[in-house]
């Protein structure tokens, strides 16, 4: 035990020690300069007496013999020295002092070489040997006062402390996809993969823009699942990137499937690589429920601002009163005008024909009738409080563009229907977010109705740029699909950007039933929520205590952040960060990832240089696309033109008619 006594005897000895080497230095200095001591009257009997019994010891049958005795004894004295410890010291200083010191201790012996009197000699000797040895003795201070103990200063950010095991098996199944990486563990880089073997418990890739979502994540989710089989819907915010992957990918693979699916786009741009879909095919429409989804999603879609007010009486009303004009087209005929355009074009029509068609249709009587009723008792602020919002809005869909592609039918969005298999690629323009948006919005809406039923192929859902879509019920298509092989994939940028335009409550949804999470650079609450999500692991802590005699370190071990927030607001271009969900059948013990996704840049470059461009569909010039547009506001007119006449001609239906 170290005891208050102890310390003090251990000083006395060292103190003794040290004076000792000082009497041997003096008497070293009495006995080979003693001609000076003589001439200035120092030296006595006493003295020579002592000198004469110390030279039969031997100590001075050699000039620098007594010198190092002295020196020994100086360092013996050293080593037991505490001084105050400096973390600003090192041993380049105190070495430095000590080198000096030896240098200067023993060369001025050559001082007696010199042709100069004994006296000055001797006083310049005994100077330059006690600044050697003060020199000395300094530097062996400094040295008992440097920190030898230090905690490693290498790793200023921790890296290696907060790297762990990852999975480096190669695990495949018919549905997975595989990505190979590379992971830092301690000090060395190692192999691994990313295996996402169940993406129907949905994959979500973040990242901000330019952290490579897109190339190192997405395009391999479309690319290994049409090698695998899957009937697929690509939304592509930047048309036509990930289309054109997709496309290429189809020509190569499409022999291998049993039943060879069929490639169609949507693209409002360019319309002659654009096939013709009706989102609101009568065959899809089976009761008026279908009608309000299409009409919520259309007009939330519009009306980002509303998705937070659902419920609100002048949200409502507007979605009921584009509810019953769906509904009534799609009674009207057989839905033979039940397309979007006609749905556009009959909401701008008079109040007076407008409602004298819609009370023929009973089904829709009760969503029309307070809008008849305000309209009757002249409540026209009210009524165009309803109604206006949902003109206003649909009518920004009106362009002669638009119209032709939503009124053909070259194909049905059941993708994954096993007598018909397709994949089908939309893209979007990010100058035209709001108009296309909303439309996509609607073709995916119906699509997910068709898509999540039992019975059919397995199917893969990819949305770049996700929150420029509006799904009212996309986290029910994540909760239920799973049976159904319907795999969804979501690319966003910041999980900010699902709360801006989804709201607080339905983002929390859809972030906390994603299974499968991929995230490059991302910064705020995001990184926050994901590093606590990935959990904590084992790391080694040291602590540092400096005193004025003794340094003292504690290490020990606590559980801290896999990954911290800040290191993933800083992850570099293709470096991803994650977790990954497991199958019953499947077993995955390590499901964190901290590692570097391995694109052969090269085989890409090449393969993206050999890709064949989007065909074109048909050949158009801007008269059809413009006729297209007259005959559909001609349909409304010969609807409005023949309902008035059977109902004027009709006694029984005659009350029908509303004129004001």
């Amino acid at each position: 035990m170290q005891t208050g006594e102890n310390e003090q005897a251990l000083r006395k000895i060292l103190d003794l020690t040290r004076l000792i080497s000082i009497l041997v230095l003096l008497i070293h200095f009495y006995y080979y300069t003693y001609g000076a001591f003589l001439q200035w009257g120092l030296a006595n009997t006493f003295g020579n007496l002592i000198l004469a019994n110390i030279e039969h010891t031997g100590l001075f049958t050699h000039f620098h013999r007594s010198k190092l005795l002295s020196l020994v004894f100086l360092l013996i004295s050293l080593l037991g020295v505490k001084g105050r410890k400096n973390e600003k010291l090192n041993y380049k200083t105190a070495l430095s002092y000590i080198c000096i010191g030896l240098f200067v201790f023993f060369s001025s012996s050559f001082l007696f070489y010199l042709t100069i009197a004994s006296p000055y000699i001797t006083f310049c000797y005994i100077s330059l040997t006690l600044i050697g040895y003060l020199s000395i003795l300094t530097g062996g201070t400094l040295l008992s006062r440097i920190i030898t103990k230090r905690i490693n200063s290498d790793d200023i950010f921790n890296k290696e402390n907060e790297t762990f095991p990852q999975e480096e098996r190669l695990i495949e199944n018919e549905y997975s996809i595989n990505l190979p990486t590379q992971y830092y563990l301690k000090d060395k880089i190692r192999k691994s993969w990313i295996n996402i073997i169940n993406p129907f418990r949905a994959l979500m890739v973040l990242g901000t823009p330019g952290s490579g979502k897109s190339y190192f994540v997405i395009r391999h989710v479309i690319t290994q699942h049409i090698k695998k089989g899957f009937a697929m819907f690509v939304y592509d915010f930047k048309f036509d990137d990930l289309t054109t992957i997709a496309y290429n990918t189809w020509l190569e693979c499409k022999s291998s499937y049993a039943v060879p699916p069929k490639f169609f786009s949507i693209n409002f741009d360019d319309l002659s690589r654009s096939h013709r879909c009706n989102p609101l095919v009568p065959s899809a429409m089976i009761d008026i429920t279908d009608s309000a989804e299409s009409a919520r999603t259309i007009l939330l879609g519009l009306n980002r601002e509303w998705i937070k007010r659902q419920g609100d009486f002048f949200v409502e009303s507007p979605i009921n009163f584009l509810t019953a004009i769906i509904w009534y087209l799609r009674k009207y005929k057989q839905g033979q005008f039940c397309t979007l355009p006609h749905v556009i074009e009959l909401m701008q029509v008079d109040y007076d024909d407008l409602f004298t068609l819609l009370r023929t249709e009973k089904e829709i009587q009760v969503l029309i009738n307070p809008f008849i009723n305000a309209y009757l008792n002249d409540v026209m602020e009210q009524l165009e409080g309803q109604i206006a919002s949902a003109k206003v809005a649909m009518a920004r869909l009106s362009s002669p563009q638009l119209y032709y592609v939503l009124s053909g039918n070259d194909f049905t969005l059941d993708i994954n229907n096993t007598q018909e298999p397709k994949i089908i690629c939309m893209g979007n323009n990010p100058q035209k977010i709001q108009i296309y948006g909303a439309v996509l919005s609607l073709y995916v809406n119906r699509l997910l109705k068709l898509v999540n039923q039992k019975g059919k192929q397995k199917s893969s859902l990819v949305f770049d740029e996700f929150p420029t879509l509006y799904l009212n019920n996309i986290d029910s298509l994540i909760a239920t699909a799973r049976s159904n092989k319907v795999a969804t994939c979501l690319g966003l940028q910041d999980f900010s950007q699902l709360r801006k335009d989804y709201g607080r409550e339905q983002a929390d949804v859809i972030m906390n039933i994603t299974g499968n999470i991929i995230s490059g650079q991302v910064t705020g609450d995001t990184a926050k929520q994901l590093s606590e999500r990935f959990g904590k692991i084992m790391q080694n802590r040291e602590n540092i205590s400096i005193n004025s005699s003794d340094i003292s370190i504690s290490r020990s071990k606590q559980l801290e952040l896999a990954v911290p927030a800040s290191k993933i607001s800083s992850l570099s271009s293709g470096e991803f960060v994650g977790l990954i969900a497991d199958d019953p059948n499947c077993r995955i013990e390590l499901k964190a990832f901290h590692c570097e996704i391995l694109n052969d840049h090269t085989a890409l470059e090449r393969e993206t240089d050999n890709y064949s461009a989007i065909p074109i569909v048909r050949k158009l010039d801007p008269t059809m696309v413009q006729n297209n547009y007259l005959q559909i506001r001609q349909d409304i007119q010969d609807i409005i033109y023949s309902e008035i006449n059977r109902l004027t001609n009709d006694p029984e239906l005659s009350y029908l008619i509303i004129r004001k």
